[in-house]
């Protein structure tokens, strides 16, 4: 049987239904990130278009250009502000989900930790999980 997954906003007006596990989950350590969630770091969770299942609630949009020069468009509530997934125009065909947002403690861990050269020293990450100074991608 496939895991259903929904991830939801602060106040749960946004939702976004998924089917099965990420493809890939990842940290950011970025500055954008580190401004985007008020958190010392992102992480994110890969979907495959053809996973989502749903996507429910009203919800607005903010796009900027990654350092790498392609745009980024983020999707967040209206009511409560909560940035829930976003999708980047050099992979139309996965969605990015925060993790955050599922609320799942038993959410798959990162496989992957990125921007680490912006990461606040004092956050240690397992020794198991690759880390890369910049994006891998």
């Amino acid at each position: 049987m496939t895991v259903q997954r929904q991830a939801a906003c602060h106040c749960g007006q946004l939702r976004v239904r998924l089917h099965g596990d990420p493809v890939l989950v990842s940290s950011c350590h970025c500055r954008a990130c580190q401004r985007r969630t008020g958190a010392v770091f992102g992480s994110t969770s890969f979907f495959w278009r053809y996973q989502v299942v749903a996507i429910e609630g009203e919800h607005r949009t903010w796009r900027r250009a990654g350092d790498s020069g392609r745009w980024l468009t983020f999707h967040f509530c209206p009511t409560c502000g909560s940035n829930v997934f976003w999708e980047a125009a050099h992979v139309s065909n996965m969605l990015s989900v925060a993790v955050g947002a599922f609320a799942d403690p038993t959410f798959p861990a990162p496989s992957r930790t990125v921007w680490c050269e912006s990461k606040h020293g004092w956050l240690p990450f397992p020794d198991s999980i690759p880390s890369h100074p910049k994006s891998s991608a």
